[in-house]
């Protein structure tokens, strides 16, 4: 018998763009909570939807595993679990009802029950985890086997189905986040079927990648990005602590390459040197990519990266226009980003962006800025996406009253508008495939300049921006959502110490 049956809903299937990317990686936060439970002396099993073909898997599991907790434990690492999307949802809530006809008591923790707990109540599950769930899972599964003699609603952090409370849904005290991640143990890979990912990986990119995690939570104000999990809050690991565990993965798992999920990597330009000379000292490097800001790529920085064996930055540059930046609440300057771009370029480091287009206020003016900055930096790719109104977000707050029937997105290659964008979607999917195609024609005429076929296929691309910029005007929507903004700017936040 299992006593927690842990679970996630990410089936790779089930989403288009993910599957036609064939990046899969494992549930980070979903093996965290299981090397926690086990800790506590619990036995666990995981159930890994990413590459299952159907729920059948799961039901088999189910019924061979008896849990008496089946805690679906979302990878809130994982910006998929972010933008809390359709299909994920559908599938929990047919997976908590299957496991409630077999008498398991069912948790669920994430973004999405976060933000919509009773939309998970109505489909079994009797516990939602607010925020940060590793402690409270604990905490709820000591009370609900009796390990701990506790009264559940004294518990932090947890929302519980009440009719009499005001949505169906009554929370207990809010639960601050760990501030010294250093106490949780190592992911539990060994739950995990990772040859299976290492098959998948190689057979379609040649080399094995998995992932890692160096901070919790992010202190940065960009409105639009949702933060139900850890807040305004960030907390640090210390860098011996990630290096050790890279030496482990190294030793262990043998990847050819590493992601590390967090929101934002290397806070610290001195942890980033830290952690090189950690894992340095350890033999850990493994060839890795990250996220960061602009504005946190310092010289000390860049330099730490690549000793440490960064090979990719995915840095936040949104947009090519300062107005947009600022209405944002970004914190960077369109100026820094060539600089940082060649920087990285300079120490053999794979620069890429992320470009954002929709938000309100922003005119063909301000597109054009950015496809210009674009084709002035070449950067080595570009993930191209729309304003998404994440519930909880100033963003969203701006736009609420424009929402339609739909909240979110059903997949993550949607790019629907969902409330009123100076244009409509059809005109930003256009301007979605005319800037990848942009780029990667300019990168190969930077690799051979004299090439006749990519000169054409340039003429033929500009006829098409042309005729964008001529049209423009046919796709703007009638009443466009305005920038609405109360105060000018936001402080920096302060970044002195590990966490906040």
């Amino acid at each position: 018998m299992t006593d927690v049956l842990l679970a996630h809903s990410f089936f790779l299937r089930n989403d288009a763009r993910q599957l036609e990317k064939m990046k899969p990686y494992p549930p980070l936060g979903t093996l965290y909570a299981a090397s926690h439970l086990r800790r506590q002396g619990y036995r666990v099993a995981v159930f890994d939807a990413m590459l299952a073909d159907d729920l059948s898997a799961f039901v088999e599991l189910l019924d061979r595993s008896a849990p008496k907790i089946l805690a679906f434990h979302e990878d809130q690492f994982h910006f998929l679990n972010k933008m809390c999307l359709g299909h994920a949802r559908d599938a929990l809530c047919r997976m908590s009802e299957m496991a409630r006809e077999r008498g398991a008591t069912v948790i669920a923790a994430g973004s999405d029950p976060s933000d919509h707990p009773e939309v998970y109540f109505r489909h079994g599950v009797q516990y939602v985890l607010i925020g940060e769930s590793d402690h409270s899972l604990v905490e709820l599964t000591n009370a609900l086997t009796g390990k701990v003699p506790a009264a559940v609603d004294k518990i932090a952090g947890l929302a519980l189905p009440d009719a009499s409370a005001p949505s169906g849904v009554r929370k207990t005290a809010p639960r601050s986040p760990e501030r010294f991640p250093d106490v949780f143990p190592f992911p539990a890979w060994d739950l995990l079927d990772t040859e299976k990912y290492r098959r998948v990986w190689r057979e379609t990119h040649g080399y094995f990648s998995v992932n890692m995690v160096s901070t919790r939570g992010c202190p940065f104000h960009c409105n639009w990005c949702a933060k139900p999990i850890w807040g305004q809050r960030y907390a640090m690991r210390s860098p011996a602590n990630v290096a050790e565990e890279m030496a482990l993965v190294k030793r262990t798992l043998n990847p050819d390459h590493i992601w590390f999920a967090d929101d934002i990597f290397g806070l610290q330009p001195r942890w980033v040197a830290e952690f090189a000379r950690e894992v340095a000292a350890r033999e850990a490097s493994i060839p890795f990519m990250i996220q960061s800001r602009v504005d946190l790529m310092t010289d000390q920085a860049i330099e730490g990266l690549a000793h440490a064996g960064c090979v990719e930055v995915w840095l936040g540059a949104e947009s090519g226009s300062q107005r947009i930046l600022d209405a944002m609440d970004k914190g960077t300057a369109v100026e820094h980003i060539p600089l940082v771009r060649e920087k990285l370029r300079k120490a053999g480091i794979r620069a890429c962006f992320f470009i954002q287009f929709g938000y309100p206020g922003e005119t063909f003016d301000d597109i054009m800025a950015t496809v210009n900055l674009v084709r002035a930096t070449l950067p080595d790719e570009i993930g191209v996406s729309v304003s998404n109104p994440l519930p909880g977000t100033g963003f969203h707050e701006m736009v609420k009253l424009e929402l339609g029937e739909k909240d979110h997105w059903d997949q993550s290659n949607d790019l629907a508008m969902m409330f009123q964008g100076t244009y409509q979607t059809d005109f930003y999917r256009r301007l979605h495939k005319l800037l990848h195609r942009d780029l990667t024609l300019r990168q190969k005429l930077r690799e051979t300049p004299e090439a006749p076929a990519i000169h054409a296929q340039l003429e033929d691309l500009d006829r098409a921006w042309c005729e964008l910029g001529q049209t423009e005007a046919r796709h703007r929507s009638v009443n466009p959502t305005p920038l609405k903004k109360s105060y000018d700017s936001i402080a920096a936040p302060d970044l002195s110490r590990r966490f906040n």
